[in-house]
């Protein structure tokens, strides 16, 4: 079964659930994605399902991929993103995936491209503590200070220093999904996700193990 969807960030807002304790969520437009290609086991090697979202322009495609919606007779696509399944005999171009995949109380894993802060020092990027400031003014204060020593006289590699900062990849394992508007294809999902308003998100099933809920058994009155 494919628990998986192509989604857009839109951006933060916060809800009150029945007890009244207010949670943060953010809010994605998840869908509503087409199914554009199909890879199989004995043609490609795995089984996969090839989603499609966002409309766009046939201007801004090229042919090799315009040839692919065209040859499904699907309206071209923006985004094109392959999601594994074990078995893909049950999915059919052209069949369209929505927010309703979802249900409130899912756990669902979250990933996407983080926002890209440029060239950061190890301050902010490694959050490293400041050298003193005491005894006269200094230039030093946020610098990284020394890189080895007398031993091995080099610098060792995975040593942590000043460099880019965001522009990659990051998965949010395990988020609660609050509440579906399925008419709109609107997911809110507890917490924040990684990603730039308007970013793209790639949501799926959680990975993580979910804990069973234990039902409580109403306490037995003592008898006098």
């Amino acid at each position: 079964m494919l628990k998986s969807i192509i989604a857009k960030k839109i951006g933060m807002t916060q809800v009150f659930d029945d007890k009244g304790d207010l949670i943060p969520v953010t809010v994605v437009e998840a869908g509503p994605c087409v199914i554009t290609d199909i890879k199989t086991k004995e043609k490609d090697g795995y089984n996969a399902v090839q989603l499609g979202f966002r409309d766009v322009d046939e201007k801004k495609l090229n042919k090799a991929q315009l040839g692919i919606f065209k040859k499904n007779n699907i309206s071209p696509k923006q985004i094109l993103r392959e999601f594994r399944v074990d078995e893909s005999s049950s999915f059919a171009v052209g069949q369209e995936i929505k927010a309703d995949l979802f249900k409130a109380g899912d756990y669902v894993d979250v990933c996407s491209i983080t926002k890209g802060k440029g060239f950061a020092g190890v301050i902010k990027r490694h959050n490293f503590g400041m050298q003193p400031t005491t005894h006269g003014q200094s230039d030093r204060t946020r610098a990284r200070g020394s890189s080895g020593g007398q031993g091995p006289q080099k610098v060792l590699k995975g040593m942590r220093m000043a460099g880019h900062l965001g522009g990659e990849y990051v998965t949010i394992q395990k988020l609660l999904v609050v509440n579906i508007n399925a008419e709109n294809n609107v997911m809110l999902i507890k917490g924040s996700v990684p990603a730039v308003n308007r970013g793209t998100l790639l949501i799926s099933n959680t990975l993580k193990k979910i804990p069973a809920i234990k039902e409580v058994k109403p306490a037995k009155s003592k008898k006098k």
